[in-house]
């Protein structure tokens, strides 16, 4: 095995570096195929590094759910994939990330992708995801031979790629991929990709990779770690998630791991599609607003939330909104606790978009039926809807216990929506404490992960939205002065990238 360079100190960034070959492999891309936040990472940081000058790659699978209109082309060779005992063959479906000239892939094999669900379906996880996702890190770095096109650089995400450092290190490490550098970013330590040993026969990695230091975690192996041992840098996407995933609490059994790397792992913190998530100019508002005309756009947006969503036409309430995973995680669990208590006690409406949780679903329907006019719920996820919740509501409640970086609230703040967040993660790094007469903070913070410090600080909330008016737009205003874009932290990646290929060379 091939282990990175144990990191110097970290200098500060440079302003440039050279411009490299960067190959993205991931299972989502925004807006192909999303199911989280690391859609929206590899959909719009891509944008970004190729306006800095870097010649930008995407792969991912060409899942049955995949909507291939005119901007898609097949490439006219099939691409060979040496995993199994067989042979296997992909065809390549070619566009481009929307307003950007960035080339993306789309892997189609039928047996492996042909379904249109990413992870799981109505039964659950599909069963053999291990095999689905090493074919993906096989198929891209085959795909780079093919095209004549040797990347610096790829950078893989989550457990779904985890393989794919390990490919570089061991299978391909003499072929003219095996100079490639690698930076594996980890979007939520809770999920591992364990699996059977049979994935490492049928990737064709060494059966010696199925130790501890490699592969191996509880008679299984785990995806995760793999990647986290054998990639040339680590990323997390937060720099308080990168602290905390260190510890036992939130290593979620690979803190060790994470110790041992700590030199190689940065924290850098995701961007927002500055485009797409801009109030002066989204389509589905009805008056896009700045911070001039804030007051009158988000009283229009307001309006039409509530009509949408069936709620009471009332200018002057206090609006609260959702748009999550229904999971406990995300502390979902703790606003189904104290939705009831909040509702009868305060002058409040709430907004939920959303989808997950069976018990939680139903929960909220509940609250809409037994509360006509001031709960309202989507189940399912509506592009359109979810812009207007961040228009139209004036406080965006996000209580999760775990959050590795999140990105709704820094759209709420973007669009002048007060976010309420426990402190986690990077709610920490985004979201600074209001502080009642000082001119303070961006939003509302609290620590305790239960359903009553989640009701005062709804309650603190509201007694701001009456009782401060000034203070609360004075807020409103600092969190769209924030800067959110990928401009900074695509200049921090870019930095990485080159310590990578720097490691890289020099481990040789």
């Amino acid at each position: 095995m091939v282990f990175a360079r144990r990191a110097a100190p970290r200098a500060a960034f440079s302003p440039t570096v050279a411009p490299l070959k960067i190959l993205f492999v991931s299972p989502e891309v925004e807006p192909f195929v999303k199911v989280g936040g690391l859609a929206d990472m590899v959909g719009s940081l891509p944008k970004t590094l190729a306006a800095l000058g870097h010649d930008v790659r995407v792969v991912f699978p060409a899942y049955g759910g995949l909507r291939l209109d005119s901007s898609w082309r097949a490439r006219p060779e099939p691409l060979g994939v040496d995993v199994g005992t067989s042979a296997h063959w992909a065809r390549t479906w070619e566009s481009v990330l929307p307003d950007s000239r960035v080339p993306v892939y789309a892997l189609e094999h039928e047996g492996l992708f042909g379904r249109p669900e990413v992870y799981a379906g109505p039964w659950g996880n599909h069963a053999d995801n291990d095999l689905r996702f090493a074919f993906l890190c096989r198929g891209a770095l085959n795909l780079c031979l093919q095209l004549g096109w040797i990347p610096d650089v790829a950078h893989a995400h989550d457990w779904t790629t985890g393989l794919l450092p390990v490919l570089l290190n061991t299978t391909l490490r003499h072929t003219p991929l095996g100079g490639v550098a690698s930076v594996f970013t980890v979007h939520n330590m809770e999920h591992q990709g364990y699996a059977d040993r049979r994935v490492l026969d049928f990737a064709h990695i060494p059966p010696s990779e199925f130790r501890p230091d490699s592969t191996e975690s509880g008679g299984a192996v785990n995806q995760l770690k793999a990647g986290l041992y054998h990639a040339t840098k680590l990323t997390t996407v937060s720099p308080t998630y990168a602290e905390e995933i260190k510890t036992p609490a939130g290593g979620h059994g690979l803190d060790a791991v994470l110790r041992f790397r700590s030199a190689d792992l940065v924290g850098i913190l995701n961007g927002i599609d500055a485009a797409v998530w801009n109030p002066a100019m989204d389509r589905f508002l009805p008056r896009p607003y700045d911070q001039r005309s804030l007051v009158v756009g988000k009283r229009a947006a307001k309006l039409a939330l509530q009509e949408r969503l069936g709620l009471d036409a009332d200018p002057h309430i206090a609006v609260f909104g959702v748009v999550s995973r229904f999971a406990a995680q995300k502390g979902l669990d703790l606003v189904a606790e104290a939705l009831p208590h909040i509702l009868d006690r305060m002058h409040v409406q709430f907004a939920f978009l959303g989808a997950g949780d069976p018990g939680l679903e139903q929960t909220f329907r509940w609250a809409a039926e037994n509360y006509p006019g001031r709960v309202g719920v989507h189940v399912g996820y509506d592009n359109a809807l979810a812009h207007l919740i961040q228009g139209g509501s004036d406080f965006f409640l996000m209580p999760s216990r775990a959050e590795p970086c999140g990105l709704t609230q820094m759209y709420a703040m973007r669009y002048g929506t007060t976010p309420l967040v426990r402190a986690t993660g990077g709610l920490i790094d985004t979201v600074a404490q209001y502080v009642e007469g000082k001119g303070e903070g961006t939003g509302f913070r609290f620590h305790d992960a239960t359903a009553p410090a989640l009701y005062n600080t709804v309650g603190w909330a509201c007694a701001t939205y009456y009782d401060r008016p000034d203070e609360l737009q004075a807020m409103r205003l600092r969190g769209m002065d924030r800067d959110f874009s990928w401009g900074p932290n695509a200049r921090r990646f870019e930095e990485l990238y080159g310590w990578a290929v720097a490691a890289r060379r020099a481990a040789g």
